[in-house]
């Protein structure tokens, strides 16, 4: 029994492994079908470059809303990555904080359709709730712990970092959305400094430690 129950066991091992792979490629074949179809790319454009048909893709994935959110999570896993390697060249708070704007206006110009797809919600569910947790928000939680960080490193109260890593997210994302619809009017690094100008004033006053009076110094 229990030789059966360990052969049993390896079964079920390498079927989870083969559905992660599976939905790995899927994933892969998702953004490679948004960048030659475009953000509304359909199911079926999505299983055609898979390989296969969408009754295989819903075996692995729910709905397009399931499959919407692993590609969303995949895209902010790089992003997120790359803003903690940009931000991580600094150690000047406003030198971090143009860089990650910088870095995610880059992502936002290097596949303006994939932005476009990540950032845009699925239909609410029957319980009139959104089931998508988007890139932005992903994001927003990462800038959050950044800010966090900063905090504690300048003897400031972390409670608000949450708040305000979503702010500046925010910020930038109502910016960049602008700028892709108006097709790039103005170059980004233009844009970035600008952004990055209107975020540091509200971010110098708590990120940075505050100067040492005359009796601390004594």
């Amino acid at each position: 029994m229990k030789a059966e129950t360990t052969r049993r066991d390896r079964r079920d091992s390498r079927w989870d492994e083969h559905r992660r792979a599976r939905r790995e490629q899927l994933v892969d074949a998702t953004l490679t079908a948004v960048g030659r179809a475009g953000a509304a790319v359909g199911m079926e454009e999505i299983a055609a470059e898979a390989g296969t048909s969408k009754t295989v893709v819903y075996r692995h994935f729910a709905d397009r809303s399931e499959l919407h959110v692993a590609v969303c999570e995949r895209v902010a896993t790089q992003l997120t990555r790359k803003l903690r390697e940009a931000i991580g060249s600094s150690s000047d708070p406003r030198q971090m904080v143009a860089a990650a704007v910088d870095t995610y206006l880059a992502f936002l110009e290097a596949d303006p359709e994939v932005y476009r797809f990540v950032v845009t919600h699925s239909p609410a569910g029957d319980d009139g709730t959104d089931p998508i947790r988007t890139l932005s928000t992903l994001v927003g939680d990462e800038v959050g712990r950044l800010v966090a960080d900063s905090l504690a490193r300048a003897g400031q109260d972390t409670a608000p970092s949450a708040a305000w890593g979503h702010g500046v997210i925010g910020l930038v994302r109502a910016a960049a959305d602008w700028w892709l619809r108006a097709d790039r009017p103005v170059p980004r690094p233009q844009l970035a400094a600008q952004l990055t100008d209107l975020a540091w004033v509200g971010l110098s006053g708590v990120v940075t430690p505050a100067p040492r009076t005359l009796e601390e110094n004594s």
